[in-house]
């Protein structure tokens, strides 16, 4: 099999074939975490790690891994992963895995990640799957940050904050408020405000989708002036 072009594999990623706003897969935490700014980014870096060493361990098996045994051996793969990453957040990342609670061992069943492993890496090398696995994973990344930056700005008037409990003490002096005496509006980050927000996110990418085509498209094609050809049949007297 060709190896893919790199840059088609980041534009699919960041952006043409985003795992959130495109496949519209592992809404479940997405939607779950993404209340605030630090909770998006821990599990938007657990997914992305995932993602990336689960696409290059399929990669590598691939060969040897029965088809009759395949998935349930990718699903073995990225359970053991995700085990792996959930005990190092245990380790020095104890209060924001309390915050997460079910959604880290829940990367297992993240349909982004097994989608990846059975329907990319398992037909390609290991370094093609890992760079597969590090744009899908930012992608994802990408819409959970700023999912959750949106819902905690328009929710307290702040950003970053408790961005401590994932860098440290370095980052106590993170928070950004944005809107002074600001009063809250709590639908921004119950449950309802993640689908209005996602959908609008959704709306402006296609939005642009569209502005991007027109703005392709030839001038030929734009201008009603400008000639055209005219396929004539028969004979012209």
């Amino acid at each position: 099999m060709s190896t893919p072009n790199l840059r088609e594999l980041s534009l699919n990623g960041l952006w043409r074939n985003n795992p959130a706003l495109v496949q519209l897969l592992g809404l479940c935490p997405l939607l779950g975490v993404s209340n605030s700014a630090v909770n998006a980014l821990g599990l938007g870096l657990a997914t992305l790690l995932v993602l990336t060493c689960s696409n290059v361990a399929v990669s590598l098996v691939r060969g040897v891994v029965n088809t009759a045994v395949r998935l349930p051996a990718f699903v073995m793969i990225i359970a053991a992963l995700t085990t792996c990453i959930e005990l190092l957040m245990q380790a020095f990342t104890y209060e924001l895995y309390q915050i997460l609670g079910i959604f880290i061992p829940l990367i297992t069943t993240n349909c982004v990640i097994l989608g990846r492993a059975d329907g990319f890496a398992s037909r390609h090398s290991p370094l093609v799957a890992a760079y597969d696995g590090v744009m899908m994973g930012l992608g994802f990344c990408a819409v959970l940050v700023v999912l959750g930056s949106l819902r905690e700005l328009i929710g307290t008037g702040a950003v970053l904050a408790n961005m401590h409990l994932l860098f440290g003490p370095v980052a106590t002096g993170w928070k950004l408020t944005l809107v002074e005496n600001h009063e809250g509006f709590l639908l921004a980050i119950l449950p309802p405000g993640a689908f209005i927000a996602l959908g609008l996110l959704i709306a402006l990418k296609n939005r642009i989708d569209h502005h991007l085509a027109e703005r392709a498209r030839p001038a030929a094609q734009q201008s009603p002036s400008a000639s055209r050809r005219v396929r004539v049949t028969g004979v012209i007297e």
